[in-house]
């Protein structure tokens, strides 16, 4: 894997410019690369940060009438630090003292709540996540392209994009499109790990999961005992790719199920898990209701779950649903993503609900297809009829090939996503 430190991040051709009038969040985990990012990409404004008390109390004292001259327009990290500079930026920009702003952090909760207070209807959200296969893979904004599954959500015919590329890549690029996997897959996507050597990255992230504790579950909630929050998180790692149940999560950690409830939705605005809905069309009376639980960052996942080596399904499942959670949510496309599953174990890995029909979605951690492999798509195929787009077995082997009908093709993930 290349130890380029300063990788493009996708996220960077949907982010405005300063020609454009408005105001700009930008939020996601800690340590996902906000900071640097905005520093690049809105390098034309000062940058405040008020993890710093001194900026704080600065900031405070800046009266709303004085706030376009003294401060004027900024990049303005961990921005939730200090409530009260929201009211003042609103009333700068409604006065056309300032055209725009940025805004940092990594608090979801404190952030959403200020800007619904504040800022609603003059800021535009956007996240970013941990490094991507697609932003692994390239040296640079130069040979930098948008990952296959982009065009995938947006082709009208499906068959059209996988019939008119390469069924196979050349050993040398696919060399490279399966490191930057192999780096996801072992790693996961935190920008600071391609910095460190092998034997200091899992302590990178040990560190991480202590400073997570302190700061963001700190700014989230005010917990007088962390022990019971960190049990219940290295639990939650263990069920990653499983349906959740909070009753006997719970159980396991000690805690209510409302207690549960609360921690995971700690865990999900704080941008460590999401929760994939079950496909919500009424397509049988005896689809499972139950969502599944999927931790957005592999490194971080092996890390609490102590799960160091491990190759085994659920770990790559993990890492398929977050790439594509990353893509469609940095690219704000519109798509909706489910799995599908019936109480007699007929089941979907996902389903990409697009505007031009559903896509379906297995994974499979081999490196050779099985002809029952396909056979969930086949028969979410025929429930869905003409809302049926493609479907895609994604996998560890090398070529692009149609597999099945209707429309069922196999590809690799390190293409898929590379």
């Amino acid at each position: 894997m290349s130890d380029n430190l300063h990788k493009y991040r996708s996220l960077t051709a949907f982010l405005p410019d300063l020609k454009r009038k408005g105001l700009i969040l930008l939020t996601g985990a800690r340590q996902t690369g906000k900071t640097t990012l905005a520093k690049k990409h809105y390098k034309g404004l000062r940058y405040i940060n008020l993890d710093a008390p001194e900026n704080r109390e600065v900031l405070k004292a800046v009266a709303s009438a004085n706030w376009s001259r003294d401060i004027g327009p900024a990049v303005i990290d961990e921005a939730q630090k200090e409530p009260e500079i929201f009211e003042k930026i609103k009333y700068a920009f409604d006065a056309q003292g300032i055209s725009t702003s940025v805004l940092l952090g990594s608090s979801q909760i404190l952030l959403i709540k200020k800007i619904r207070e504040s800022l609603a209807g003059r800021i535009s959200i956007y996240e970013i996540w941990p490094l991507m296969l697609s932003e692994l893979f390239a040296t640079g904004q130069n040979d930098y392209q948008n990952p296959l599954c982009d065009q995938l959500l947006s082709a009208a015919d499906v068959n059209d994009v996988l019939a008119n590329i390469p069924a196979v890549l050349l050993e040398t690029e696919n060399l490279k499109r399966r490191e930057a996997q192999e780096h996801l897959f072992c790693w996961g996507g935190m920008p600071a790990l391609l910095h460190l050597p092998p034997q200091e990255r899992f302590k990178w992230l040990k560190d991480y999961e202590y400073t997570y504790l302190e700061r963001d579950l700190g700014d989230l909630a005010r917990l007088d005992d962390l022990e019971p929050f960190r049990k219940f998180q290295k639990l939650s790692a263990l069920r990653s790719a499983q349906l959740l149940s909070y009753a006997e999560i719970a159980r396991d950690a000690g805690i209510s199920v409302d207690t549960a409830r609360r921690y995971l939705e700690y865990l999900r605005l704080s941008y460590q898990v999401i929760l994939l809905q079950p496909y919500h069309s009424n397509l049988t009376s005896s689809v499972v209701k139950t969502p599944k639980l999927y931790w957005l960052d592999i490194g971080l996942l092996r890390q609490l779950s102590g799960n160091k080596e491990g190759r085994e399904g659920g770990l790559y499942e993990t890492m398929v649903v977050a790439e594509i959670v990353k893509w469609i949510k940095t690219a704000q496309r519109e798509c909706e993503i489910y799995f599908y599953r019936t109480r007699a174990g007929m089941e979907v890995d996902v389903l990409l609900q697009t505007a031009k029909g559903v896509i379906g979605v297995e994974i499979k951690s081999r490196d050779r297809l099985a002809a029952k492999d396909t056979t969930g798509l086949k028969a979410i195929a025929k429930k869905l009829g003409a809302k049926w787009k493609a479907g895609i077995v994604l996998y560890n082997g090398d070529e692009i090939r149609k597999i099945e009908e209707p429309d069922i093709w196999a590809v690799p993930s390190h293409r898929f996503f590379g």
